[in-house]
């Protein structure tokens, strides 16, 4: 289990260690067995449309792209530099990406498998998905089905990784510790 104070102990050395100039917001930085994803928030592009109106959401969306392929290129050597030190320090890979006004883009993230033993009823739901077209493969089907337990459960989740918190903390203060 990730701990708070694991999460802390991260963000804070991240905090320090990214260069102040490729941020307008602190990083945000999500922890996992296998991975540390940063997730930096850029500038956002200022364009103007036709006649000095707003510009189109294809324009805007195409600026946005364009500003994060810059990012990443133009930060490559500095991100694989601080990447490396994480990755000795916490030992885990190092993800990237970047926000960009309403934008997301996530680079060299890890695709970890990840087992499961199903009965029949729930090997059916995956099926349904891929005879549907919705996923490829029963692995994408799961996949699918997590992003969307994430998307629509997103406060309990909080409040069930809240509540791991604070169990960790009472254990940690235990007769053993």
């Amino acid at each position: 289990m990730i701990t708070a104070d694991t999460q802390d102990r991260v963000s804070g050395w991240f905090a320090g260690r990214l260069p102040a100039d490729w941020q307008t917001a602190p990083a945000d930085v999500t922890i996992d067995r296998e991975e540390i994803t940063v997730l930096l928030t850029i500038s956002d592009v200022e364009l103007t449309g036709a006649e000095g109106g707003e510009p189109s959401e294809v324009a805007l969306a195409e600026a946005r792209a364009g500003r994060a392929k810059a990012f990443r290129e133009d930060t490559r050597e500095q991100r694989m530099e601080i990447a490396r030190e994480a990755q000795h320090r916490f030992e885990a890979k190092v993800s990237w990406g970047v926000n960009v006004g309403a934008r997301t883009e996530l680079w060299t993230h890890v695709a970890a498998p990840v087992m499961t033993r199903l009965r029949q009823p729930q090997r059916l739901v995956l099926d349904t998905l891929v005879d549907a077209g919705v996923a490829r493969s029963r692995a994408d089907a799961v996949a699918w089905c997590v992003r969307l337990v994430g998307q629509h459960e997103d406060d309990w989740l909080s409040e069930l990784r809240g509540a791991m918190d604070q169990v960790a903390d009472v254990r940690s203060r235990g007769p053993e510790a």
